[in-house]
């Protein structure tokens, strides 16, 4: 269907991020058009549009903040119940899913960074502690990540012996650790080293080289491996 551009001006403002997009394509929506659409309507007195532009605002125009928000926080804002609320969560949860699904294509990890990005996305939106483990074969080449622990915000509790297991039953070679700080402090804990000391000399009685360990906040990381802590 073609749709002429000039007609665009002419439609309710809440009308045309929708046909905006079958006439001229997605990537060329703004952030607050492709929320309006999945908002299907504003409210009494405000445009979809306008509402989007608002909730937006609120969180700094980050779509990482806004992912992270809950249907509770969504519903406070005028205009937004808990049925558009769960369609913008459910949206931005299928799109963490989707990059978590990209990161699983078993590329080959050369540096802290490339770890990273591998594992980012597992921590997104994430308020309490997890510890992800990613197991390697010889030419260090992902295998499989795994999901070892989870506990509150401020700590989880880590057993090497899990970690192994999970090695062992995948043939890993060598592995890199990683857990985020919810906080968005990237410093190490003494509890962090000591736990990465332990999993290394474990390691060493397996044959199984821990390379590295990531600590992850926000879109930011720290490498024991980098810092020579290793």
């Amino acid at each position: 269907m073609y749709i002429e551009q000039s007609s665009i001006k002419s439609w309710a403002e809440e009308d045309r991020p929708r046909e905006k997009l079958l006439s001229t394509g997605k990537t060329y929506l703004s952030n607050a058009e492709l929320l309006a659409i999945i908002l299907g309507a504003g409210s009494k007195n405000e445009s979809a549009v306008g509402l989007s532009k608002k909730i937006l605002q609120h969180y700094k125009n980050d779509l990482i903040e806004l992912s992270k928000a809950n249907v509770d926080e969504l519903s406070m804002f005028k205009g937004i119940g808990p049925a558009k609320a769960v369609s913008i969560v459910a949206t931005l949860e299928l799109a963490r899913r989707k990059n978590a699904i990209s990161s699983k294509k078993k590329p080959q990890i050369a540096s802290s960074h490339d770890a990273f990005l591998l594992v980012k996305h597992y921590y997104e939106d994430q308020h309490s502690e997890k510890f992800y483990i990613l197991l390697l074969n010889q030419n260090n080449r992902l295998i499989h990540i795994a999901l070892i622990s989870q506990g509150g915000i401020a700590s989880t509790v880590v057993d090497p012996k899990i970690i192994f297991k999970q090695a062992l039953d995948k043939r890993a070679v060598s592995m890199v650790l990683s857990h985020n700080h919810p906080s968005g402090n990237l410093k190490p804990s003494q509890s962090d080293i000591n736990i990465t000391k332990k999993i290394i000399a474990a390691g060493q009685m397996l044959d199984i080289k821990v390379l590295d360990h990531l600590i992850i906040a926000d879109q930011s990381y720290f490498s024991f491996a980098d810092e020579g802590l290793l």
